[in-house]
């Protein structure tokens, strides 16, 4: 089943059971938590998730990220669109003690309840996918700090100022004055 928008909420156990894939677009303005992190509403996050069983009968989810997003460049703080690429393979649990005993190729996907909310799990992953600090290219970015200089400041002459030391150099023997 592939939708035009993702949806919110899916019950992941039927879902599993039945092989869904499940797969749509998102908009930034759309993720409470993602969005305050981004420079901007513009931005398009592709979908695709595929819900199964593994060979231990675990329901697992293959999550799939593609989203063209508007970061801010930490430089010169204008924005700067980003790439993020995520593939996750989650295990669904409902204890930390079972996603303790997950083998490590596998995340898991804690859940209180049987239905999930989609909206959610990808805004968590657009998160943790995110560079803690994102720069422009050195050429981008220095061509726009520097209308943050004042030009007074470039054209202002260092008057020199005398040496302190200068004195002693009239202590050192030879040096007569």
């Amino acid at each position: 089943m592939l939708t035009e928008s993702l949806l919110p909420t899916l019950d992941v156990r039927k879902a599993a059971i039945r092989g869904a894939v499940i797969g749509g677009g998102l908009q930034p303005l759309n993720l409470k938590r993602f969005r305050p992190i981004l420079a901007g509403d513009e931005g398009v996050i592709a979908v695709k998730m595929i819900f199964s069983r593994d060979g231990e009968n675990r329901f697992v989810v293959d999550v799939s990220v593609e989203a063209d997003i508007l970061a801010v460049c930490q430089r010169c703080l204008e924005a700067m669109p980003e790439h993020l690429s995520i593939e996750s393979k989650l295990a669904v649990v409902w204890s930390d003690e079972e996603a303790a005993s997950l083998p490590r190729y596998l995340d898991p996907l804690i859940l209180s309840e049987d239905s999930c909310n989609l909206w959610e799990l990808v805004e968590d992953e657009l998160i943790l996918a995110m560079k803690p600090f994102s720069y422009h290219d050195t050429g981008t970015c220095r061509s726009k700090t520097v209308s943050f200089f004042d030009p007074l400041l470039k054209e202002d002459v260092v008057e020199e100022k005398p040496n302190p030391f200068n004195v002693l150099e009239q202590l050192k023997p030879g040096n007569k004055h």
